[in-house]
């Protein structure tokens, strides 16, 4: 199969776990933004900010060392058994020391009150920790159906108890012809709870999905090799650091939006902003469904003599789409996406949904020019990009957030305006360093030429307003197609050829 037909079929398979989460995972957002205040809100998105960190470190970049070694070493038993056992280790001693301090723990994040939402938090990061390489195996092995079927039952888990929780309950308990169902209902709902149930939800489904991967570890002949542990962990370490740094770079600003704005405002924002970054929803769903076919795909094709002209042309199609999703997003914001993702409380935030989904573009790139250093094995460089990033998320928030509403940059613009900074810096520096260690003759004028063209339309979107739902819709559609057959005329020529 031509290689690049088989990527976009993968990533294509990939993206239908990834589309139906995300979209039942944003059905959740208009649900959130209506039946809690944004204060409460931002206290969910400041605990999964930590619960980013935590996945990271609980999984300390095994998941990409699997695929490394599961190329290269002809035991793939001896590489999934090793790998298993580090992180089922790693992960009782998490489970541990969570469990017994979570008090402690809660009263140190500053939620004192509920260490309850600790301990829930902790035993799904730690199951979901020991599902990373049984996934990985899936996708390494191609068992991208079995993958997503997989992914789906998680992702309908959590959404339908959410669904039953915070909308099916309070509504069978305010409506007495639904009064034969209370008896049911009183046993399993708490009235007095709320965002409670957000977090239940996810580690119910956290404990389905390990469930359903037990069959992956039939057959595994159980035996830590600790010279390949060693050699794995040596990997893998980098991308530790790289992946801690990487979620400085995406979640940290609500932290420290969270600590950093006078506390009589800070939750609220912190919930402003995580909704509106929420809109990044169709620019997500690809750059997600992509890295989880590209990442074996790409190993798998370095044994290609082809594979750097491969890999160039990837790119030239990836910022096609990107660019597109952009272009898309932003064209029809106002008259659709903000009025169906999100509720009228966190509208005043949207003018930073141009920043973040440009800033989600340059990471999809970044993501595309990291496969240098992981061919390479130089995963250092991973660790250093991502810390010249983190260094440069901390100093703009620490800079920008506190500023008083005199400034233009404050508060969660200027989180979103850092963001944008850093993953554009990650981007440059990595193409550079990259062509120093494993040149790929990456397209640049595309590169420009379909990203400036989709800001462009984006502007003509934003200053030739007609009048008239219908007429704004069929010009920001006709600005689309623009775009659609600037790049077909552009690539047409190269399409009937291939690798």
């Amino acid at each position: 199969m031509n290689p690049l037909k088989k990527l976009a079929g993968q990533t294509a398979i990939y993206g239908l776990s990834s589309v139906l989460g995300r979209i039942l995972g944003y059905l959740l957002v208009p649900v959130y933004t209506r039946v809690f205040l944004p204060g409460e809100y931002g206290t969910v998105s400041v605990f999964y900010a930590y619960a980013s960190f935590l996945t990271v470190i609980l999984t300390y970049g095994m998941e990409t060392s699997f695929f490394r070694f599961n190329e290269s070493d002809h035991d793939k038993e001896k590489v999934f058994s090793t790998g298993m056992i580090s992180l089922i280790f790693s992960s009782v001693v998490f489970l541990f020391f969570a469990s017994v301090f979570a008090q402690p723990i809660a009263g140190w994040i500053d939620y004192a009150d509920h260490p309850e939402y600790v301990l829930w938090f902790a035993w799904f990061l730690g199951l979901d920790a020991l599902s990373k390489i049984p996934f990985a195996r899936l996708r390494a092995r191609n068992k991208a159906v079995r993958f997503v079927a997989i992914n789906v039952t998680n992702i309908s888990v959590n959404f339908g108890l959410n669904i039953f929780f915070l909308l099916f309950c309070p509504f069978v308990l305010s409506h007495d012809s639904w009064s034969f169902l209370s008896g049911f209902i009183h046993i399993v709902y708490r009235p007095g709870w709320g965002i409670e149930y957000i977090f239940i939800s996810n580690l119910v489904a956290s404990t389905v999905t390990l469930i359903l991967l037990i069959p992956q570890f039939a057959g595994i002949r159980w035996k830590l090799d600790t010279k390949l542990l060693k050699t794995m962990l040596i990997y893998a370490f980098p991308l530790l650091f790289a992946g801690m740094a990487g979620m400085v770079n995406e979640t940290f600003d609500r932290l420290l939006l969270r600590y950093l704005l006078p506390k009589d405002i800070a939750a609220y924002q912190v919930g402003i902003y995580s909704a509106c970054y929420k809109i990044s929803i169709l620019m997500t769903i690809f750059i997600q469904a992509y890295k989880y076919a590209a990442e074996p795909f790409f190993f798998a094709a370095a044994k290609e003599k082809d594979a750097k002209i491969l890999y160039a042309r990837i790119m030239d199609y990836f910022i096609i789409v990107v660019s597109f999703i952009f272009l898309a997003t932003m064209v029809y914001l106002d008259d659709f996406i903000l009025h169906y993702l999100i509720g009228k409380n966190y509208w005043e935030g949207k003018g930073v949904i141009p920043i973040l989904m440009m800033a989600n573009l340059f990471l999809g790139v970044y993501y595309n020019l990291s496969i240098w250093y992981k061919l390479t094995s130089k995963t250092a460089w991973g660790a250093w990009l991502s810390i010249i990033g983190a260094v440069i998320t901390l100093t703009l928030n620490f800079w920008w957030i506190p500023m008083g509403t005199d400034h233009l940059i404050h508060g969660y613009l200027g989180s979103a305006w850092a963001t944008f900074i850093c993953y554009g810096v990650m981007m440059v520096i990595s193409y550079l360093v990259g062509q120093r260690f494993f040149p790929v003759n990456y397209n640049l004028g595309k590169f420009f030429g379909y990203l400036g063209l989709a800001f462009f339309l984006y502007l003509v979107s934003v200053y030739v307003v007609p009048g008239g739902l219908f007429l704004r819709v069929l010009f920001h559609s006709l600005l689309l197609v623009f775009f659609a057959c600037a790049a077909y005329l552009v690539e047409k020529p190269r399409s009937a050829s291939s690798l």
